[in-house]
């Protein structure tokens, strides 16, 4: 593996049209650079999550305990530091169960299951681009496409950088 040929230190300075006249060497460097800072930026804070709540997990817990509650923020004194420790609260619903109670307040009790339970309808991309030519039509003015954050790979082609 070669030197490389830049890193991302190097074009903080930098403007962004100054960057985009980089060569394609340099810019699969600084994307390598900023993969690899990224993972272990990833794994310190891994790390210190992990430190923290090995510290202050128990107390926090504690502290809910006492407040009545399983889960939210809490906070505590450490050292004339106030800790602030929170648990959220992260539901999942099991999705026939939910449309078994929807119907049951449909059917046996008159009511409208919107009235309680969100009710979203989608379509997967694949199986509408599957669909017959009129059944895409009857969709189509409620179908929406949007565009996320581009993003780039650049890759040797010859596998030596």
């Amino acid at each position: 593996m070669n030197t490389p040929l830049i890193v991302t230190e190097q074009i903080r300075d930098l403007a962004v049209a100054e960057i985009a006249d980089l060569s394609a060497p340099e810019l699969a460097c600084l994307l390598d650079d900023l993969g690899t800072q990224k993972a272990a930026l990833r794994c310190i804070e891994d790390k210190l999550d992990a430190a923290l709540d090995r510290r202050y997990g128990a107390r926090a817990g504690q502290c809910r305990a006492e407040a009545g509650k399983d889960t939210g923020t809490v906070r505590f004194d450490d050292n004339g530091f106030v800790v602030i420790a929170d648990l959220p609260k992260r539901v999942k619903w099991d999705q026939d169960r939910l449309r078994h109670a929807a119907e049951i307040i449909r059917q046996s009790w008159g009511d409208d299951p919107a009235d309680y339970v969100k009710i979203k309808l989608d379509v997967a991309e694949a199986a509408f681009a599957n669909w017959p030519r009129p059944v895409r039509e009857l969709f189509l003015p409620a179908r929406t496409v949007e565009t996320g954050k581009p993003s780039y790979r650049i890759e040797n082609q010859g596998g030596a950088r």
